[in-house]
């Protein structure tokens, strides 16, 4: 005969593998219906697809070629800009934690992880655009760089503060100085976490949509690596044509979508690798 407490245990394990089940499902559900819809378009129209520009309304596949290119230029020059100031940042407030700009630092980046991103891009519109005239792939870069700061400090600060400090102390016995144990222990120790926060950072930069509405100018029928030139990138090429009555538009959208989502779940799956194990 079962007991009280252990039917309270199996009644436990059901309701938590239950409510597991509901909390992963709309997940696999967003990822069943992109691999769905917007496989097809992408094994319809080929290599081309990454290559081509958008099709007209209603004429064919075309390709996302401007956009994917946009997308991985802007988050390259948004890492350039903002990389540097989050390990600075991190490495500021880890070394030394009871300065008041550290706990400035900390603040400010607690602070902006909770900013709208649209304000962000109407920062940057009345900061940047305005007083140029013209939209710009540098604007919608520095939309980006601002989004990933707080995230890619985030990250670091958490690996760099997960270093023992018997390592650093076992450093300065041997007689480094304090920049030395800094880089060739702590960093050094710290690196997979460092590079984790890193790919995330790019992660997040690169599915951003509502900093570029005000900002990149929508370049779409060709590649344009000009810093103050128009650009474009694959959510706003999504965000755009979802939104029509075209019915290739739709295809396209769905087809950037897939990409999209790839390239999420690649950049996630080589952040897992790097932190499956440590090595001290």
């Amino acid at each position: 005969m079962v007991s009280v407490r252990e039917l309270k245990e199996r009644l436990f394990l059901i309701l938590t593998v239950a409510l597991a089940s509901l909390a992963v499902l709309p997940i696999f559900h967003i990822l069943l219906s992109v691999i769905l819809r917007g496989l097809p378009p992408v094994l319809r129209a080929g290599v081309g697809f990454l290559t081509d520009p958008p099709p007209p309304p209603g004429g064919g596949i075309g390709g996302i070629g401007p956009s994917l290119a946009g997308t991985f230029m802007l988050a390259f020059t948004s890492s350039l800009m903002g990389i540097p100031l989050s390990f600075a940042s991190a490495l500021f407030a880890v070394e030394f934690p009871g300065n008041p700009i550290s706990r400035g630092v900390r603040s400010l980046s607690k602070a902006l992880l909770q900013i709208p991103s649209i304000l962000v891009g109407m920062l940057i519109y009345t900061l940047v655009v305005v007083p140029m005239g013209r939209f710009s792939m540098l604007a919608g870069s520095l939309a980006l760089a601002i989004m990933m700061i707080p995230y890619v400090t985030t990250y670091i600060e958490e690996a760099l503060e997960s270093v023992p400090k018997t390592y650093r102390e076992a450093g300065y016995a041997l007689g480094f100085s304090r920049t030395q144990v800094v880089f060739r222990v702590s960093v050094s120790i710290a690196k997979r976490g460092i590079i984790t926060g890193i790919l995330m950072g790019f992660a997040k930069v690169t599915g951003e949509t509502a900093p570029l509405l005000f900002t990149v100018g929508k370049q779409r029928q060709e590649i344009s690596l000009d810093p103050l030139g128009y650009s474009d990138s694959i959510s706003l090429l999504i965000f755009d044509f979802i939104q029509t009555p075209y019915a290739n538009w739709h295809e396209v959208a769905w087809g950037a979508a897939f990409v999209l989502t790839t390239l999420f779940l690649a950049v996630f799956l080589l952040a897992r690798s790097l932190t499956r194990r440590v090595v001290l």
